[in-house]
């Protein structure tokens, strides 16, 4: 993988990575991975907060692809798209077999000093 394409997938990956730092966030993904779309009013359900503040959270999950809105006559349901955490999931490969790489490299060294 050349470098420009790494850089691309670091500046796909940032915003995802930045959505998941959100313990709220984390939460409503976790409610939604069994793939099962519900409303505000569900994912609110429990939770202390409030149906614009779940509403907000979810706007950020839908704009970097983890979740997707539905209309169902006036009301939005979301769904988790696991096809969303790809991107991030590539970034964490390549980053991991990086440091692989490099932990090798030093192994090598101190093997043969």
């Amino acid at each position: 993988m050349s470098a420009h394409q790494s850089e691309l997938i670091a500046a796909e990956a940032a915003p995802i990575f930045a959505a998941l730092g959100d313990t709220t966030r984390l939460s409503l993904l976790s409610r939604l991975n069994d793939g099962q779309p519900r409303s505000v009013v569900q994912l609110t359900a429990g939770t202390g907060l409030t149906r614009q503040g779940v509403r907000k959270h979810l706007g950020v999950l839908e704009a970097v692809g983890l979740v997707m809105r539905e209309r169902v006559g006036r009301e939005s349901r979301f769904v988790y798209q696991p096809t969303g955490i790809e991107t991030a999931k590539q970034h964490l490969e390549r980053a991991s077999a990086q440091w692989d790489n490099a932990i090798e490299r030093l192994k090598r060294r101190l093997e043969g000093d």
